[in-house]
């Protein structure tokens, strides 16, 4: 009887730790899209393309009670703080900054989810998850002070290149909003089955985001979009909407919001991989100080505690 439990925790753990690492390949990928669409319209065709390749997962399943007017509520927030703002500073803040400063500030996710706990679900905050925020702060804080590595001036007076500290900051924004998709989630998956979670929360992004979407539309020449461009952003709604979304509730299913915590560290060093070997972006010393504080803080914030 006892076999089943360690094996599903295993595969809770198994899709866990993928739907962090998936995140962190598309944020770090992201980058060529923001370059070919503006972030609005992108958003808005995440969405789309996404709600067009799973509109049978909305249906409500057989042993699933009606969503009562709290359920409604949390899977609004869901959508409108960890789907589509999320997506928006995340979108934004990786069109200033460089893919491997976005990885190490989201490195700070699971210190961001222990404050939540403390916040909102009363949990006591040890001098371990103390330490975590520390360092989690203090490797933020090293690369804002770091030289900017965006391109070098002339790029016809572009904010995006000289402010790459607001494209910090927004990322930073964007670990807020996971966090808050974390705590909302684990609500969520006491109530309705993943599926139907990831496709509510995708139509909730569908909605929100199209009055910007239709206007950049209507202004934007989809003729000078190559091929290559279109299948990465079908490859990233798809990644972004439904597999991340549909593997992270399945994991958060059987294991606990604090413990899901430890496979956030999965989201920085798959971005950082991913801008290093694919988009040829570099570290530098600063950045690897940085880096190496994020994931101590890692460490420090989803170390198991021994209990007595």
């Amino acid at each position: 009887m006892n076999t089943a439990a360690p094996a599903s925790r295993l595969l809770a753990y198994g899709c866990l730790a993928l739907s962090m690492s998936l995140v962190g390949g598309y944020v770090a990928l992201s980058k060529p899209l923001v370059a070919a669409f503006p972030v609005l319209l992108l958003a808005w065709l995440r969405f789309g393309i996404a709600a067009l390749a799973m509109p049978h997962w909305l249906r409500r399943a057989p042993g699933e009670p009606p969503m009562s007017a709290r359920t409604r509520g949390l899977v609004f927030l869901e959508s409108f703080l960890g789907n589509f703002l999320f997506s928006i500073c995340m979108l934004f803040g990786v069109s200033l900054t460089s893919a491997v400063s976005a990885g190490v500030i989201m490195a700070s996710i699971p210190a961001a989810v222990a404050v939540a706990s403390w916040l909102f679900l009363r949990e006591r905050i040890t001098v371990r998850i103390g330490l975590a925020i520390g360092c989690a702060a203090i490797g933020i804080g090293l690369l804002a002070l770091a030289p900017a590595h965006a391109p070098a001036a002339g790029n016809n007076g572009a904010a995006s290149p000289s402010m790459p500290w607001l494209g910090n900051l927004l990322v930073f924004c964007a670990v807020l909003c996971e966090t808050a998709y974390a705590v909302i989630g684990k609500s969520l998956t006491g109530r309705l089955g993943p599926k139907r979670i990831s496709s509510l929360i995708n139509l909730w992004g569908f909605v929100l985001s199209m009055p910007f979407g239709i206007w950049f539309a209507l202004q934007f020449d989809f003729t000078a979009v190559r091929l290559g461009t279109w299948a990465l952003l079908v490859v990233y709604a798809l990644a972004a909407s439904i597999w991340t979304v549909w593997l992270w509730m399945t994991g958060l299913r059987h294991v606990p919001a604090a413990q899901a915590g430890v496979f956030a560290v999965m989201l920085p060093v798959s971005a950082a991989l991913v801008g290093v070997l694919v988009l040829g972006e570099s570290l530098a010393a600063a950045q690897l100080l940085a880096f190496a504080l994020a994931l101590v803080g890692v460490v420090l914030a989803t170390w198991p505690t021994r209990r007595s």
